[in-house]
């Protein structure tokens, strides 16, 4: 490997340009990218280590790092380290620390005096709770009922901002003072990730079943930093894990019986397995075999159960 190729720092100008801009999010929260190190060209590099720069086509390296996330080879995509500055509801930040491959440093407020600004919800966006997943939501309520919730919210924000205030103001230490707060008040961290927790991070957060403010900010990061910052990488994340579908070994043996025309066989593997059971004849609930018909149905496959 020659000096020149030791010494050059692989770089992508579209990441470039938007270094120090603020992304928008929610009502108050940013998203502002600090510095990168990496790009395609690391991911390449470090995969083919005994290779110089220059020595293989784009096309190549194209497929390389499909094989690579194709197949799960993730310790090349670690050569690419991400750093963001955040602005995030408390709430939402909550469920993002959680993804604990990160190095953060998180704004204080037993140091600094919290950050004035809460997230406010709309009228027409307090959603109402799903009857099937304890974790999700499905819908919305009406917005002339919002709205006595937003005035609500509105109230209760600026009673506990008055009551923190006082607090500092009659000298009652910040760390004390603060534990009022609403989740609802927004928080500042730096946060870097490499690429391949990062991904994680986003396969997850991304998902339509994430709540709505957390998956806010990674369609951000993953629509407007990652995908110009990997392209090839983002592509091939995109094709094989986000819009990619995966099977049990159950699923694949009924799409088998299926696909083969026995439909009584695929019903009978799914009650073998305790996924397919009645009461009072009526079918019960079960998110596994749900998922399935789901997938079924994209395929145009009948499920034979139903």
């Amino acid at each position: 490997m020659s000096e020149e190729t030791i010494l050059t720092r692989p770089s992508a100008p579209e990441l470039d340009a938007i270094l120090g801009k603020k992304f928008k999010v929610l009502d108050d929260g940013f998203i502002r990218l600090v510095d990168y190190m990496g790009s395609d060209a690391s991911i390449v590099q470090a995969a083919r280590v005994s290779y110089g720069a220059g020595t293989k086509k784009v096309s190549e390296d194209r497929g390389l790092i499909r094989y690579l996330i194709r197949h799960r080879h993730t310790t090349p995509l670690e050569m690419c380290e991400l750093k963001l500055h955040v602005r995030v509801p408390m709430d939402a930040w909550r469920q993002w620390i959680r993804h604990r491959m990160a190095s953060v440093n998180e704004y204080s407020t037993r140091y600094s005096i919290a950050i004035e600004e809460a997230q406010e919800t709309a009228a027409d966006q307090w959603r109402i709770q799903s009857s099937d997943n304890k974790q999700g939501s499905d819908g919305f309520l009406d917005a002339k009922e919002g709205a006595y919730f937003t005035k609500q919210e509105k109230e209760l924000h600026k009673q506990l901002r008055s009551v923190y205030d006082e607090r500092l103001e009659k000298g009652i230490a910040r760390e004390q003072a603060r534990k009022d707060l609403p989740l609802a008040t927004y928080t500042e961290a730096y946060w870097k990730m490499d690429l391949h927790n990062l991904l994680h991070f986003l396969a997850l957060r991304m998902d339509s079943h994430a709540q709505y403010e957390i998956r806010a900010y990674a369609e951000v990061i993953g629509h407007e930093i990652v995908s110009k910052w990997c392209p090839f990488a983002w592509e091939a994340f995109m094709d094989y894990r986000f819009n990619a579908k995966s099977f049990s070994g159950i699923e694949v043996d009924v799409i088998k019986e299926i696909a083969g025309g026995n439909p009584k066989k695929a019903t009978a593997l799914l009650e073998e397995m305790g996924m397919l059971k009645y009461r009072d004849g009526k079918r019960l609930r079960n998110r596994e075999r749900s998922e399935l018909e789901a997938k079924l149905e994209m395929m145009n496959l009948a499920v034979p159960w139903k």
